[in-house]
C-alpha cells in the first residue's frame, strides 16, 4: 500500500471513554471536499483499513477511523489469518454497537464544522454505519461494505441516504439477508456484486475481486460527491 499518510490521533468520545483515531488529512487538488469516517473491520484500524482512509483522503476528503476495539484491548489490531479472524471476532463479540456509535460520532462531530461528514464501513463496520447512519447526529451519507447483521436492524430508519454493497457468494451474508434488507428498504441503492464474497474491496485477503472493488468504490465516490462535497 506505500507509505501511510496519516497520523494517530487522540479522541474523547460522549461518555468520556477515550480512544484513538486514524486520521488522514485531505490531499485532493480541489482542497478539502468534506470529511469521511471509515469504520473498520473485525481487524481493527490495520494496514488495510488505513490504506483506505488515506485513498479518500487522496480523494479530497478529511479522514478519520476511529479504533473501535479501544474500549476493550487499546490498540488491537490484526492479520487476515485464522489466528487474526479467530481474534477479531472474539473482540467483535465483546464490543457494544451503541458504543462503536458513540465513537463515531466523536469523529464527526471533530470533522462537522468545516463542512459535511459522510461514513463508510466495511465488515462489522459496514454494520455499525448502518447503525449509526440510524442514530448518530450529523451523518450526510452513510455507506455499507458487507455489512453482515444489517438484516437485525432493518427497523431502524436511516437519517440519511444510504448506500450498500453486497459479494453474491458472500459466505457469511447469505441472500435472504440481503432480500429482508431490500425488501425493508426498497429505496435505498443495494449493489450486489458477481463472482465477489466478503471482503472483496480488501486486497490483502484471498477475497479481493479488483473489478468489484473498483465499482463500489467508484459508486461509493459519486455518492459521497453528491452528498457530502
Amino acid at each position: 500500500m506505500g507509505e501511510m499518510r496519516g497520523e494517530w490521533v487522540d479522541m474523547t468520545a460522549a461518555d468520556e471513554h477515550r480512544y484513538r483515531a486514524y486520521r488522514s488529512p485531505a490531499a485532493g487538488e480541489r482542497g478539502r471536499r468534506g470529511g469521511v469516517v471509515v469504520i473498520q473491520e473485525i481487524f481493527g484500524v490495520n494496514e488495510h483499513i488505513r490504506g483506505v482512509s488515506d485513498g479518500f483522503a487522496a480523494e479530497g476528503y478529511e479522514v478519520y477511523a476511529p479504533a473501535l476495539f479501544d474500549r476493550t484491548d487499546r490498540g488491537a489490531e490484526f492479520g487476515y489469518d485464522d489466528a487474526g479472524m479467530q481474534a477479531g471476532l472474539a473482540l467483535m463479540r465483546r464490543s457494544d454497537l451503541t458504543n462503536a456509535v458513540l465513537d463515531v460520532q466523536g469523529c464527526v462531530a471533530a470533522m462537522r464544522s468545516a463542512g459535511a461528514v459522510g461514513i463508510v464501513g466495511f465488515c462489522w463496520g459496514g454494520r455499525v454505519s448502518w447503525v449509526a447512519a440510524g442514530k448518530a447526529v450529523g451523518v450526510a451519507a452513510a455507506v455499507s461494505y458487507y455489512g453482515g447483521g444489517i438484516h437485525e436492524h432493518v427497523d431502524l430508519q436511516p437519517k440519511s441516504p444510504v448506500m450498500l454493497h453486497y459479494g453474491r457468494e458472500d459466505a457469511a451474508i447469505p441472500m435472504e439477508h440481503v432480500e429482508t434488507v431490500r425488501g425493508s428498504h426498497p429505496d435505498i441503492p443495494c449493489h450486489v456484486y458477481d463472482g465477489a464474497g466478503h471482503g472483496f474491496n480488501c486486497e490483502a485477503r484471498g477475497s479481493y475481486v479488483e473489478a468489484a472493488a473498483a465499482l463500489a468504490m467508484e459508486r461509493t465516490l459519486a455518492f459521497f460527491a453528491e452528498h457530502v462535497g
